[in-house]
C-alpha cells in the first residue's frame, strides 16, 4: 500500500481570497499585540504622534520617508519580537538558555529599531536646524 504524498499547500486558498484573508490575519495579529503588549502599545501611540508630527516638517520628500519608515521599522521589529516571546513561553515557561537567547536577540533588535529612529530624527533636525531656525 502506498500512499501519495500530501501537498502541504492544498488546502490553502490563492488569489483574491487569500489576500483578503492574509489582511485579516495581520490585523488581528496586530491586534492581539496592542492587547497583550505595553511596548507595542507604547511605540504604537509615540508612531501615532511622530508620524503627523512629521508631516507639519519643511524637509525634502526623502527626509520625511526617512523619519516615517523609521518608526515603521521600529513597530515592525516589535511585532516580530512579541512573535518570539510568544512562542517561547508557548512551548515552555522554564528558563532555559536558547529561549533566553532567542528573547534577548528579539529585544536586541528592537532596541536596534529604536537607535536606527533616534539617529534619523536626529540627522533630519540637525540637517534642517539652520533653515528652520537660523
Amino acid at each position: 500500500m502506498t500512499s501519495e504524498p500530501i501537498d502541504p499547500n492544498v488546502h490553502k486558498n490563492t488569489g483574491g481570497k487569500r489576500v483578503f484573508k492574509a489582511f485579516l490575519y495581520s490585523l488581528e495579529g496586530i491586534g492581539s499585540t496592542l492587547k497583550h503588549e505595553a511596548a507595542f502599545r507604547q511605540e504604537a501611540i509615540l508612531a501615532c504622534v511622530l508620524i503627523p508630527a512629521s508631516f507639519f516638517l519643511n524637509v525634502p520628500l526623502v527626509q520625511h520617508l526617512i523619519l516615517v519608515l523609521s518608526i515603521f521599522l521600529v513597530l515592525m521589529m516589535e511585532l516580530i519580537n512579541s512573535a518570539i516571546e510568544a512562542v517561547v513561553d508557548d512551548i515552555s515557561l522554564r528558563n532555559r538558555p536558547l529561549a533566553k537567547r532567542a528573547k534577548d536577540i528579539g529585544s536586541a533588535a528592537v532596541l536596534m529599531s529604536l537607535l536606527n529612529c533616534f539617529i534619523c530624527w536626529l540627522s533630519v533636525i540637525v540637517v534642517n536646524w539652520e533653515r528652520w531656525f537660523g
